[in-house]
């Protein structure tokens, strides 16, 4: 009674297990393309994916708005399509969406007070690391070697030479 229960028991589980694991790669198997055109006009689309690859996708934050699938990247995109269609200029269509959504939007902020760390940061790094190497090959330089008592010399030159280590002791 209690085998057929274990037994029970254990094929629910691996069914369970069978049925997370199949469900867990279902998103994988869905590839994630990138946005098909709907616009009409070729031209417009153009501009629409052009500015598109410019525009962070502020869910998924490390794709384009044109590579995300996110629902709010859809809703982006359409509004980007709108704006150009209503005869609005690239320039227009940023200044849009950076009043909506702030810099963060934008693949590449602008040079401002508040990105002057984003900007100039890694360089200041460089420069740091750079200085740091060099003080420290110079203290490096200046510091002594080992000091070594003639025995040790000797005993270092022998084993230098090829002869046996306790062949100096065996002459003294």
């Amino acid at each position: 009674m209690r085998a057929e229960m274990l037994l029970r028991l254990s094929r629910a589980t691996l069914l369970t297990l069978v049925l997370v694991g199949v469900a867990s790669f279902l998103p994988a198997v869905q590839a994630a393309d990138e946005a098909t055109p709907v616009a009409d006009d070729p031209v417009l689309e153009a501009r629409v994916m052009d500015l598109s690859y410019k525009l962070r996708c502020l869910v998924c934050q490390n794709e384009s708005i044109a590579e995300s699938r996110a629902p709010l990247a859809l809703d982006l995109r359409n509004q980007v399509r709108e704006q150009f269609a209503a005869g609005k200029s690239e320039k227009d269509v940023v200044d849009f969406l950076v009043a909506r959504y702030g810099d963060f939007v934008l693949y590449t902020p602008p040079f401002k007070a508040t990105t002057v760390l984003l900007w100039i940061g890694p360089g200041l790094l460089l420069i740091a690391g750079a200085g740091w190497l060099l003080l420290r090959l110079r203290t490096r330089a200046r510091e002594e070697g080992p000091h070594l008592t003639d025995a040790e010399r000797a005993r270092a030159r022998a084993l230098l030479e090829g002869a046996p280590a306790d062949s100096e002791e065996q002459h003294s």
